[in-house]
């Protein structure tokens, strides 16, 4: 069973989903015969559509931690220079990562790569959204984890006021 839905967007303009219908683009134009997009599909992209912006934004949020605690973590007197470096490598790695997801949603979103069916791209948008929540969610583990090792220092020397203050108190703290 075919479904017919038309929307109407704005003046002549129409957007028709399911079946066949003629298309026209003025009422005093020949019509000819189209295949319109099923809606399920077209659902679909737009669902990964979505996927795809939340996933490039992900990548912001992953900068944005690391670039944040870690320059507070530059301030913090509780690390040596080589754990500083040691934690540095380990945002770097994390971020090489998260940048080769990037790269594989590029390639499949890019208009060229014709060898995919949608549902692949689908597939794979899916894939990309999951993998960079996961960095996401490991970048904010790794910065609490090294967060919580500063804490734990700084309660030995009795110095928690100045480490609530550079990472924030108890009603702004993001860790």
């Amino acid at each position: 069973m075919i479904l017919l839905v038309e929307s109407r967007i704005r003046g002549d303009v129409y957007v028709r989903f399911g079946g066949e219908l003629p298309k026209t683009h003025r009422s005093n134009t020949a019509g000819r015969w189209m295949l319109s997009l099923p809606l399920k599909s077209v659902n679909n992209l737009v669902k990964d559509a979505r996927k795809v912006q939340q996933t490039i934004l992900m990548v912001g949020d992953i900068t944005d931690i690391y670039v944040n605690s870690f320059q507070r973590m530059l301030r913090d007197g509780n690390f040596r220079p080589e754990e500083l470096s040691a934690i540095a490598f380990g945002y770097t790695k994390l971020l090489e990562e998260s940048n080769e997801v990037l790269t594989e949603l590029r390639n499949v979103v890019n208009i060229t790569t014709l060898s995919m069916t949608d549902k692949e791209r689908m597939d794979v948008v899916e894939r990309c959204h999951s993998k960079m929540k996961r960095y996401r969610n490991l970048v904010s583990y790794y910065t609490n984890k090294n967060i919580s090792v500063s804490y734990l220092r700084a309660k030995k020397k009795n110095d928690l006021d100045r480490i609530m203050g550079l990472y924030g108190n108890m009603n702004e703290r993001y860790w």
